[in-house]
């Protein structure tokens, strides 16, 4: 029998991880390529493992440890954190490490690790982002996560898979954030709960490896479990570009039952902003234009990466950023920084007036750099807005794409470039 006949690229990974047929609902357990955990959720699952029993890990090949979320450290509790996963990881000999420095779990995940058909898990919900690689990923608890530590396999509900055809052409100045903003705001954050969303249509297929990462990194905004775009030859570019190559590629099949299929006409889209205190309220930026702000953060495991530092640097290689505002820039990788010094990319944004950090996660964390004051309006371009997000509870998020944080950080206010012109 075909393991992989009728099925979503979903179903068929997990088929394959089984090695039996497998569809929408069937509880499975499954064999795990890559684990992740971070210095927010690493040491939980270290102490957890220790309480199953666990003497050594099941590979110490799979398993990737980073150090992202306060690096470097802000107080001597987080350093013992810190120490606990330096020797976990010397005790276990485990192979993949990431110190203070190197950058944000996921963004490290897909540039050395994730290919084409894995099963992912991460100790963190943005996980998801690898979907865009053609991989199912999803993000879990750090109990879990010690289980799959021990075992190297994990249960898993097969989801349903709802498509979200993407159609028209994307108008200038509008970005893969702007477009999942969009869907959020439609679908809102229990729209597609426990769903694997395939991403499809012209547009995707038109967008960079870049954007389809940040679709996917977002999907967890509306409830879904995973999110996922059928491999191409960007993504098979991309994979050989960093030396990999695909576990294996699944595509859907013209027969795959899909729970919903919903069409998003993206033709007329204008650039979208989240408002607080949810993920979910959206609004076109023209709506909340003029709105002061005090502080922009442009980085994230959303937005980070080169394509969105390259639009934002358009912008401010022109313009300095406006005297009341704070702008805080951080690449998503130690890789991502340096071709950034390469491309005269950082020696913009300084002269521009921005504060340039090391690659790590930053304000999004909101434990130790760029937290707000009370009463202050942020722009992010980050993927959370929840209260106390960026640690103040009293500070107004709002989320957007880069190029509306450039050129609001420009303005001092809330701005919509397509209305400059």
């Amino acid at each position: 029998m075909n393991v992989l006949a009728g099925k979503t690229i979903t179903e068929k990974i997990f088929s394959l991880a089984c090695g039996k047929t497998v569809e929408a609902g069937d509880l499975i357990v499954a064999d795990v390529d890559l684990a992740m955990a971070h210095d927010g959720t690493a040491p939980l699952a270290i102490n957890s493992f220790r309480e199953m029993g666990g003497e050594k890990v099941w590979d110490p090949f799979k398993i990737v440890l980073v150090i992202d979320h306060v690096a470097p450290s802000s107080n001597e509790g987080t350093s013992n954190l810190h120490k606990m996963m330096r020797e976990f990881v010397r005790e276990q000999e485990i192979k993949n490490f990431y110190d203070v420095g190197m950058g944000v779990c996921h963004q490290l995940m897909v540039e050395n690790y994730v290919s084409p058909g894995m099963v992912v898990v991460g100790a963190d919900s943005h996980t998801c982002t690898y979907g865009a690689l053609g991989a199912f990923a999803t993000g879990i608890g750090s109990t879990e996560m010690a289980a799959v530590f021990k075992t190297g396999k994990l249960w898993f509900r097969v989801p349903e898979t709802l498509r979200y055809m993407l159609k028209g052409k994307l108008p200038q100045n509008v970005m893969a954030k702007d477009i999942i903003l969009y869907i959020a705001g439609e679908v809102k954050a229990d729209g597609a709960t426990y769903k694997a969303i395939d991403f499809s249509g012209e547009v995707v297929k038109d967008l960079s490896v870049d954007g389809r990462l940040t679709l996917c990194n977002m999907v967890v905004e509306i409830g879904a479990k995973n999110g996922v775009i059928e491999p191409d030859e960007k993504t098979m570019a991309y994979i050989r570009s960093k030396g990999r190559k695909p576990k294996t590629i699944v595509k859907n099949d013209e027969d795959a039952e899909f729970e919903e299929e919903i069409e998003f006409d993206v033709s007329k889209l204008e650039p979208q902003i989240a408002c607080p205190p949810t993920v979910d309220n959206v609004k076109p930026v023209s709506e909340v234009e003029g709105l002061e702000i005090d502080q922009v953060f442009l980085g994230s495991c959303t937005n980070g990466r080169m394509e969105d530092l390259r639009e934002a640097a358009k912008i401010l290689s022109k313009n300095r950023v406006h005297p009341n505002v704070r702008m805080i820039v951080i690449p998503a990788s130690a890789e991502i920084y340096l071709e950034a010094l390469k491309e005269g990319l950082i020696e913009t944004f300084l002269r521009a007036g921005c504060v340039v950090c090391n690659p790590g996660c930053g304000p999004c964390a909101g434990a130790h750099q760029g937290v707000p004051e009370k009463g202050e309006v942020v722009l992010s371009t980050s993927n959370r807005n929840f209260v106390g997000r960026m640690g103040c509870a009293e500070a107004d998020i709002y989320l957007c794409s880069p190029i509306t944080a450039a050129i609001s950080a420009v303005k001092g206010k809330i701005t919509n470039i397509n209305s400059l012109r």
